[in-house]
């Protein structure tokens, strides 16, 4: 029995994009979804009513900086995360790897696991596949992640080849170790860096594995697109049909939809409330060919209009104009983050319902030959 299913509901005819059920035990959720990240138990400046009310479903939080920060332990006595931070739907936790291996020479990666030092005091610590998968049954969340080695972009395909064989190894010690926790579920992860012939031969070791999902990882790191849709294209191709498929990191709109022809079901990525905080809005190309609205720039002191006509976010619908935004933003005041990073999520999560949409009307092609149309 999985703690995690996926249901698939549809295909779009034409191109094979999927529109299913995600099942967990904090609820259903349909896909393909989008999760907002909420590193550190929160998602920066909004509140939990607040990022339900957007349509968010399910959350993603990281057990690299939890485990440092109060520590799962601490989490495990309030109850597990999900009454730690007030969130009664979904949780997914990474596993930590990708912020390991972002560490550099801070960190020393040995068959057994990483050894590294904590950005924030220095202290030496160790992650392995049986630590990271203990910390996150007692962060309690309902997808846990596979401890895996990040391959860095570009790698020699000798590295490449012998860290995705160790991701293999470290899976088979995550699953052992998850077995522990019949509440929880747990997806593999698919590495291989750039190279075809190793992301088919991932894909085809964690599918073939017992875990609930499966995700695609090690890609959106520096490669461009072609290679980034060309490695994709590779991994879905072997995972199994009736398994949740999750592409880690990815979400600006493009990728979204190009992730989803590709077979993809789940999405998670900091773009939207990072760059909310950098003062940036997102917006569909019909109101900026560009997909989006830089509030410091001059054109907005006077423009009394919505970030977007006919958006239905907190922002746009109680009409907290352009040229409002703009001077809080420059005056850095956090209100106007806030209102831009409700607005970004809100559009993310209308974006990926229209999506589906599409998809249960076998639609989905003219859905994003309409979105390139004026896409730049």
């Amino acid at each position: 029995m999985y703690a995690v299913t996926y249901e698939l509901i549809h295909k779009d005819k034409f191109t094979g994009a999927r529109a299913g059920i995600l099942h967990t035990p904090h609820g259903d959720f349909f896909t393909p979804i989008f999760m907002p990240v909420g590193t550190q138990a929160t998602v920066k400046t909004l509140s939990p009513e607040e990022i339900s009310e957007l349509g968010a479903e399910v959350i993603l939080s990281n057990t690299y900086h939890l485990f440092l920060r109060p520590g799962a332990e601490l989490i495990q006595k309030a109850g597990g995360l999900h009454k730690f931070m007030h969130w009664s739907k979904g949780i997914l936790t990474d596993s930590g790897g990708f912020q390991v291996f972002s560490l550099g020479e801070l960190r020393k990666i040995s068959e057994d696991g990483v050894t590294f030092r904590s950005h924030i005091d220095g202290a030496k610590k160790f992650l392995s596949p049986e630590v990271s998968v203990e910390t996150q049954i007692k962060l309690g969340s309902d997808i846990m992640m596979a401890f895996d080695e990040c391959i860095p972009y570009p790698a020699e395909y000798d590295y490449a080849k012998k860290s995705t064989e160790r991701t293999h190894r470290w899976a088979e010690r995550s699953l052992h170790a998850a077995k522990v926790s019949e509440s929880q579920g747990i997806f593999g992860i698919c590495q291989g860096g750039m190279y075809e012939d190793l992301r088919a031969e991932s894909a085809k070791v964690i599918g073939s594995m017992d875990f609930d999902g499966c995700a695609i990882g090690g890609l959106s790191v520096g490669e461009d697109k072609e290679t980034m849709y060309k490695m994709l294209e590779v991994s879905t191709k072997y995972l199994p049909e009736n398994k949740a498929r999750y592409l880690m990191g990815v979400g600006t709109p493009d990728h979204l939809i190009e992730g989803v022809l590709r077979g993809v079901d789940m999405f998670d990525c900091v773009f939207a409330t990072r760059v909310a905080r950098n003062g940036m809005a997102m917006v569909s190309p019909k109101t900026s060919s560009r997909g989006r609205l830089v509030m410091k720039n001059a054109e907005f002191t006077e423009d009394f209009s919505p970030l977007e006509n006919n958006c239905d976010c907190y922002t746009c619908r109680n009409n907290f104009t352009r040229a409002y935004i703009r001077h809080l933003v420059r005056a850095d005041e956090i209100f106007g983050l806030r209102l831009l990073t409700l607005h970004n999520l809100r559009y993310l999560q209308k974006f990926m319902a229209d999506m589906r949409e599409s998809i249960l009307a076998d639609k989905f092609n003219e859905f994003r030959k309409e979105f390139f149309s004026e896409w730049r």
